[in-house]
């Protein structure tokens, strides 16, 4: 911590001259009493006699004043001492002052007074003695400092959707492990954390009961009672930690028994707000703020919510008020903090119209995404938090799901000082957020594959995550060499090091952590968990990035002013000047990281005395991550290649790439001997969200085993082609043109407009501008449904059908990021976005219009019965249905515009 005012003066009191120490604290203040516990653990532990009173008397041994400012006991306790507290003003501060055989520890508020006793506590471990004269004060920079787990699984559990999770033992052994808890509990005080964060889709049927609608529960009455036990001790122990406990939760969702007894569907992003739902919520909310002390909530507004305006109304009308019947019905007038997540919702809207109804409001954005690529922020991303941290409330940062991270250890203290700093001067904001550092889905295990089978808690593993963010949350401006010295310090005693192996272990943590962040933000798709960076990307995903959908916003929003690599192979071969940070600059930066981030831990082995199991599997971790630098920057030296032939159509480009991907398989085989026995998996989410580099369905493709022969598919794919590009006589492949997809019946049950042939010359909205000119030979024996362009922007677009079979419904999304187009289904945005395997494009720039944007085309599957379609407002086509069991070949149709370049990923295919 960093000390305004440090004043050691005369000798130290030593545990051989002094054997008794009186601590006075408020045994009715838990956060003061639990400090008080804390220092004595920590004396007798030195074998000094401790003895505990509420009451200050006069006496000859070594006496501590543990209080609060302007409470009865510290007036009492401390009239007799000369203390100026004036200056004690800071939330959670504390100063600690030295009178005679007297050391009086006053905080600001209870936390404050918490934190002074632990810091003693800290410098007497520190120093094996207790200090004849003390004069300090400190204060933590960052109004909330908090850590989240989730309260969710790596899969979908049988006939649930996303996020939904109700709290049992059979599915959260974990969550009823007090010592666990209290163990997580310590970590948090011991980095001065104050708030903790659980999140779960909808908890309150898990948590409270509610007599208007007894059939919500979705937990047994045995399972019920242990929840309440559970989570009042959660809380109360959070408490004498000065922690808060806020229940995260998304909107709309309900409880499963709830959702069957109206006969709707527990979550659904376009139904409006009905009176049951909304009532349901609010006798929720107000049930759980009644019944559990010290705790808050997180609301997600977005994902599973109909329209901005049902944001502001569900908060305004539901939650509020809920929360304000709770604090009713306990007598209480101090509002629990509510935390309004940014995340798909106009925040600064819902802010502007709730403050005059509640004051203890937050606010709450993704700071680099879902990832961590860069201490220096901006684009569109960093304008929505400055708006917000401009608000009259805290803007918390919210380093989350951290999709490049995992599963490697990332400890970079520089890079995690540097991204506080940048949250305060580039965000405005002042409060954290920090998610695990990986296997957030598979909380409190790691994905570590440990000999004995048991697995790593990653609490433990993760030490240095939580204690870096953390130090930094309460003081990002310390001096950088000071730091230095800092985690030297610390490393040496975790791993039993000399002072100079301890700094190469800290080399090795910052070396590698910037590998994953440079690589995402440079040539990544999307920042968020559908991309798992570690294992890796395809060619045809860096040459043709588009056909993917890279997320709007991310690149300018998640780096530095830079160039991607379609932009940069452009400028080379028209000989225009580059700008910012290039593919070229990046891949040699990497493989520069990897190369000393493993010399700086092999250099610190041999010194290595203590926790020899953990410091192997660090080690091991920087080798992969060499490997994976290795690895990427030879693929992208491969891509640069053949985005050059595009331009050049000179095969000797392509001969010239294939060394390149050639060796990139070798670097991959090294990754996947390094991992195969040390990790379960890469990526913790393991479910259809996931699409990049490939689908995660149903739990595959999450090794790096399970990856390597989709990319020795993809050599021997090239190596093909190249070879019938040179046998040909022309220098060009005659591509296969697609076969017309068999269409299937349905029976409409809603009403339309009818139907239209999908051809050249029909006009999809009835207007010259709407007029067909080309279209993917697998459409055209399709027959399009019409709807009105006015209907689909003011009221979205409802499909209502009853098929016999499997089929897949064909949309038509236009390639604009226009509102009065419908944006294509984000995974980014709406966690359901691929519950009927449509995030993916399937056919590219498969239709152009006469004046409006190409089409691609996604597919949405349904099963036998009554289905239906609701899409959000603005216009796209549906172009029919199809059957479900026939073969359908993802490609770019390559209908694109005069000028533009055609995609050249065809190569690997």
């Amino acid at each position: 911590m960093r000390y305004l005012s440090l004043l050691f003066l005369g000798l130290c009191t030593t545990f051989a001259t002094a054997q008794n120490i009186n601590i006075v604290r408020d045994a009715n203040a838990p956060r003061a009493k639990y400090g008080a516990e804390k220092l004595a653990e920590t004396l007798s532990a030195k074998g000094l006699k401790v003895t505990s009173s509420d009451k200050l008397k006069k006496s000859k041994d070594k006496i501590i004043v543990i209080g609060e400012k302007g409470t009865d006991f510290w007036k009492q306790n401390a009239k007799n001492a000369k203390i100026d507290d004036s200056k004690l003003t800071k939330k959670e501060g504390f100063q600690i002052r030295t009178q005679k055989n007297i050391i009086y520890i006053e905080g600001t508020d209870a936390t404050g007074a918490l934190y002074g006793a632990m810091e003693l506590a800290d410098r007497i471990k520190t120093s094996g003695e207790i200090p004849s004269e003390i004069n300090i004060e400190d204060s933590p920079e960052m109004v909330l400092r908090g850590a989240c787990i989730g309260v969710q699984k790596p899969f979908y559990l049988p006939g649930r959707d996303v996020y939904e999770y109700p709290y049992t033992p059979a599915t959260f052994p974990w969550f009823y492990d007090k010592k666990l808890w209290t163990k997580y509990l310590d970590m948090m005080v011991e980095n001065r954390m104050n708030s903790l964060y659980l999140w779960n889709g909808h908890p309150f049927a898990s948590l409270v009961k509610l007599k208007d609608y007894p059939f919500a529960l979705e937990v047994s009455e045995e399972d019920f009672k242990k929840n309440e036990e559970i989570y009042n001790y959660l809380t109360v122990e959070a408490n004498k930690r000065g922690i808060w406990v806020i229940q995260m939760f998304y909107n709309i969702i309900v409880s499963k028994p709830f959702a069957e007894h109206y006969n709707i569907k527990t979550q659904d992003r376009s139904r409006p707000i009905t009176p049951e739902i909304a009532d349901y919520t609010k006798k929720s909310i107000t049930a759980f703020i009644e019944k559990y002390p010290n705790v808050g909530l997180l609301v997600c507004l977005g994902e599973a919510i109909n329209t901005i305006d049902d944001d502001v109304e569900w908060f305004n009308k539901t939650i509020i008020p809920g929360v304000q019947d709770g604090m009713k019905a306990l007598g209480k007038t101090e509002e629990p903090p509510i935390i309004v997540r940014a995340h798909d919702t106009d925040a600064p809207l819902v802010m502007e119209k709730a403050l005059p109804l509640y004051k203890n409001l937050y606010t709450m954005h993704k700071y680099n995404g879902e990832s961590l690529t860069t201490y220096t922020p901006g684009g569109p991303w960093g304008e929505i938090h400055k708006k917000l941290s401009s608000l009259k409330s805290v803007h918390i940062e919210n380093v989350h799901i951290l999709a490049n991270l995992e599963p490697f250890r990332y400890g970079s203290p520089d890079f995690i000082q540097k991204t506080v700093k940048a949250m305060h001067t580039a965000h405005g904001a002042n409060a954290l957020h920090l998610y695990p550092q990986a296997s957030y889905w598979d909380w409190p295990y790691t994905a570590d594959k440990t000999k004995t089978g048991e697995r790593l808690l990653e609490m433990d593993r993760d030490w240095i995550w939580y204690k870096a963010w953390a130090r930094y949350a309460w003081d990002s401006k310390r001096d950088r060499n000071e730091e230095i010295k800092f985690w030297d310090n610390d490393l040496a005693a975790k791993f039993g090091t000399d002072l100079e192996a301890a700094n190469n272990i800290q080399k090795a943590y910052d070396e590698s952590g910037e590998i994953a962040p440079k690589t995402l933000r440079r040539f990544g798709i999307t920042e968020g968990n559908r991309q798992t960076l570690l294992l890796g990307m395809f060619e045809s995903q860096l040459v043709n990035p588009a056909k993917w959908r890279v997320y709007p916003g991310f690149h300018e929003s998640c780096g530095p002013v830079g160039e991607l690599l379609l932009e940069y192979a452009k400028k080379e071969w028209n000989k225009e000047p580059h700008v910012g940070e290039t593919p070229t600059q990046i891949i040699a930066e990497i493989t520069q990281h990897g190369k000393l981030a493993v010399e700086a831990i092999d250099k610190a082995e041999p010194k290595v005395t203590k926790d020899k199991e953990e410091f192997l599997r660090l080690k091991n971790d920087m080798h992969a991550y060499k490997a994976f630098a290795d690895f990427f920057s030879e693929k992208v030296k491969a891509a640069m290649l053949v985005l050059r032939y595009s331009y050049s159509n000179d095969i000797s480009d392509l001969d010239k790439a294939l060394p390149h991907l050639e060796e990139s398989i070798k670097h991959y085989e090294l990754l996947v001997s390094l991992t195969k026995d040390s990790y379960l998996y890469a990526n913790s989410m393991q479910t259809a969200q996931r699409r990049i580099p490939i689908g995660g369905d149903d739990g595959n493709n999450k090794t790096w085993a399970e990856l390597l022969p989709h990319y020795e598919r993809e050599l021997a794919n090239f190596k093909r082609n190249l070879e019938l590009l040179k046998s040909s006589k022309d220098g060009k492949i005659a591509t296969k043109e697609g076969k017309p997809w068999l269409p299937a019946e349905v029976t409409l049950l809603s009403e339309t407009k009818g139907t239209y042939a999908v051809k050249n010359g029909t006009k999809v909205y009835g207007t010259p501008i709407s007029e067909l000119t080309k279209i993917a030979p697998e459409l055209q024996n399709l027959k399009g449904i019409a709807f009105e362009e006015t209907a689909q922007n003011e009221n979205g677009t409802h499909l209502k059908f009853k098929n016999t079979k499997a089929v897949k419904l064909v949309v038509g999304y236009f390639n604009s990021d226009q509102k009065r187009f419908l944006f294509p289904p984000s995974l980014e945005t709406d966690a359901a976005g691929n519950a009927h395997g449509q995030a993916e494009v399937i056919l590219a720039s498969a239709m152009n219009l006469k004046e409006l944007p190409r089409i691609n085309i996604h597919t949405y599957t349904f099963q036998p019965g009554e289905n239906k379609l609701d899409l959000g407002k603005g216009r796209v086509l549906i172009l029919g249905f199809i059957d479900a069991n026939q073969t359908v070949t993802p490609r770019d149709v390559g209908y694109i515009d005069a000028g533009e370049k055609g995609a050249i990923d065809w190569l690997f295919y």
